[in-house]
């Protein structure tokens, strides 16, 4: 049982992303008077939304499954429902290709684990010695029969299990990108592994698909503000954090450009870079600057284009195998008709392309894609630099847990030691661990 709000000390969340909201949602449900401050003018964090013409559309496209129960159950503690928020479809990857055959996959409308084999068994654009090998390795997946003795890449393990180069490129290596934003080649198993097996272990609902009806910017921050304001919380914007105010007894408080704040209990939920700047001056937290540090930040590049109303992708989403892009959305079901966003995770020869040079080669990969389309009215890339750590293998150690040396200080983020990849529903869950950890 919380104690009444009265008697409880005012925690202050620095940070209003998806880790920071979610720990002010929780402290404000257990009674505790909070304060978020947010360096930005809009909270949302790397989830938040841009201009686009006439239109804000988001940052940048996120993937989101059944799976993410910490997230679904954040969103309908503010008050907003999955029917409003999303449109939930069982799992349908179809994967086009400009050179090879596409790949189709849609799990059935049957009880786990039957959903997932039935859809493996029926996958078409697979050779009959693909389909089995897959099967194989999800029989031995869903049966929690694959145990690392230590982290391996994702490419070692998919080697070890005998998946051909055909089924790895047409779908692992998507799947993979899409998950962790980290190549095959350096990305972590023990994280994939995790991922894939709350995607489609347990019931069949795990593995839906969830097409967000309204942009992310929106989604959340709008609720959450009013939902912390209703209990007794401050959301202050504009608030770009220039120190942490520790002495021998632990926090004491924060300071800005033109202001401070007193404050005994604090939870961090910054991005790493600006969590190891604030942290690297205090000699009790130079242990997790430098671990911070060595986190590498890998890229995610959006590209909208927008079209007449009627240009119609034909599903909420579709992969591309060999293309420079790699996922395409049709914004549609978001209230956005005509406009497509192309998402490249990771690392790319698309870095060094300009951004007229990258929408335009987007654009004929389309073109190649729908013939009968028109040209595009307008474009618009989106560079988000630092979008996720690298998961790469091994990197658990740099991964801070929500609990620091310096009392009354905890750290919240989906760079944080949650067991999953930088996902929304990582952030929600740290943000969770973090206001867990400062009530007790």
């Amino acid at each position: 049982m919380a104690e009444p709000a009265a008697s409880q000390e005012r925690v202050l969340v620095i940070g209003g992303g998806w880790a920071g909201i979610s720990a002010a949602v929780e402290l404000s449900r257990q009674g505790v008077p909070v304060t978020l401050l947010e360096a930005a003018r809009q909270l949302g964090g790397r989830a938040r939304c841009v201009a686009f013409d006439h239109q804000r559309v988001d940052n940048g496209q996120h993937l989101m499954v059944g799976a993410y129960t910490a997230m679904l159950r954040l969103l309908e503690e503010i008050g907003v429902t999955e029917e409003a928020a999303f449109l939930r479809q069982p799992l349908e990857l179809h994967m086009r290709a400009l050179r090879q055959p596409e790949l189709r996959l849609r799990a059935r409308n049957l009880p786990a684990p039957f959903h997932l084999a039935m859809g493996l068994a029926t996958a078409r654009g697979l050779s009959p010695r693909d389909r089995l090998q897959l099967m194989r390795f999800s029989r031995r997946l869903l049966a929690n029969k694959i145990q690392l003795e230590q982290d391996i890449t994702v490419q070692a393990l998919l080697l070890g299990e005998r998946q051909g180069v055909r089924v790895t490129r047409a779908l692992w290596e998507p799947l993979c990108l899409a998950a962790l934003n980290t190549g095959i080649a350096e990305a972590s198993a023990l994280l994939f592994l995790e991922v894939l097996q709350r995607t489609f272990s347990g019931e069949a609902s795990r593995s839906d698909l969830l097409i967000p009806r309204q942009d992310l910017g929106v989604l959340l921050p709008e609720p959450a503000m009013d939902y912390i304001e209703r209990h007794r919380g401050r959301v202050e914007l504009n608030r770009r954090i220039e120190s942490l105010q520790i002495d021998a007894e632990g926090c004491q408080g924060v300071t800005w450009r033109s202001g401070h704040m007193a404050a005994r209990k604090i939870i961090l939920a910054a991005h790493p870079v600006m969590c190891r700047r604030l942290l690297s001056g205090h000699s009790a937290l130079q242990s997790i600057a430098e671990q911070l540090g060595q986190l590498r930040q890998e890229p995610i590049t959006t590209i909208y284009l927008r079209y007449p109303d009627d240009v119609d992708l034909g599903s909420p989403m579709q992969g591309l195998q060999d293309g420079l892009g790699q996922w395409i959305f049709d914004r549609r079901i978001a209230g956005h008709p005509g406009l497509i966003a192309v998402v490249i995770s990771g690392r790319g020869e698309h870095l060094q392309m300009d951004n007229p040079a990258l929408g335009g080669h987007i654009c004929m990969e389309l073109a190649r894609l729908h013939p009968d389309w028109p040209a595009p009215l307008a474009i618009r890339v989106l560079r988000e630099k630092r979008a996720t750590f690298a998961a790469c293998a091994d990197v658990a150690r740099l991964r801070p847990g929500p609990v620091t040396p310096v009392p009354g200080l905890f750290l919240a983020g989906d760079f944080t030691d949650t067991g999953l990849p930088a996902t929304l529903e990582g952030a929600v869950i740290s943000g969770q661990r973090a206001a867990a950890a400062a009530l007790s």
